[in-house]
């Protein structure tokens, strides 16, 4: 398992000193701060997985280091604060903390806060398969990347200008296309009216993609205008 490094800022060095031994036991990397605006330049340097910050500090309290840190960065931040009235948590919370632990505080507690926090953000943060390169239309697969269409798992073999046609209509699903903007898109040249090239190639790609390309389900004519992808 990856170590995690934890920020502490806190002004009161034995709560720093405290934690650290709590924290270093449990296999945590440390980091330490005595204000919010050490705080901010220890993360412009260090990679962070979560911030215990502290709310009554010098130079930059934790109310305003919150909100700035949460301009830049998305990792748990767990306030700290000598106050508990229900007006303090609600004020820590909304700017951006995401739990909040009151002074005096058990160690142990706190701890056990910040791996739960930890187990959250690495449940919604797992990284997923890039998939920017492909456009998904129903059953129809087109993947930028390797030019690979498919329909329903079939492998269907496009020509480059067949290829660059249906993308272009796909990326921009629901989107009208011209002739003359599809022609202009694709060749990177001027259209001329008599020009019947376009229509060609979108029987030739119907012919490949469609079940029914007289019915087609993909690739539709808004007649008048052009074509688009639904």
């Amino acid at each position: 398992m990856a170590q995690h490094t934890i920020l502490l800022v806190d002004d009161e060095k034995e709560i720093i000193d405290l934690l650290e031994i709590y924290l270093k036991n449990e296999g945590f990397r440390l980091l330490r701060a005595a204000n919010g605006l050490e705080a901010l330049s220890i993360l412009q340097k260090e990679e962070v997985d979560l911030v215990v910050l502290d709310i009554m500090m010098p130079k930059m309290d934790g109310i305003e280091a919150c909100l700035k840190i949460r301009e830049q960065k998305n990792m748990p931040i767990i306030m700290l604060s000598a106050k508990s009235q229900d007006m303090d948590k609600i004020l820590g919370l909304s700017t951006g903390a995401d739990d909040y632990v009151s002074k005096p505080f058990n160690p142990l507690e706190l701890i056990a806060r910040i791996k739960s926090q930890l187990r959250r953000y690495t449940r919604l943060n797992v990284a997923l398969p890039n998939k920017d390169h492909e456009i998904e239309v129903d059953e129809l697969t087109i993947n930028t990347l390797t030019h690979e269409v498919k329909v329903d798992g079939r492998e269907v073999r496009l020509t480059p200008r067949e290829f660059a046609i249906l993308e272009l209509l796909a990326r921009h699903r629901g989107t009208v296309w011209s002739i003359e903007k599809i022609y202009e898109s694709v060749w990177k040249e001027a259209y001329l009216d008599s020009d019947n090239t376009v229509m060609v190639h979108i029987r030739k790609i119907r012919e490949k993609i469609e079940v029914n390309p007289r019915k087609p389900k993909f690739i539709k004519t808004v007649w008048g205008v052009g074509y688009k992808v639904e």
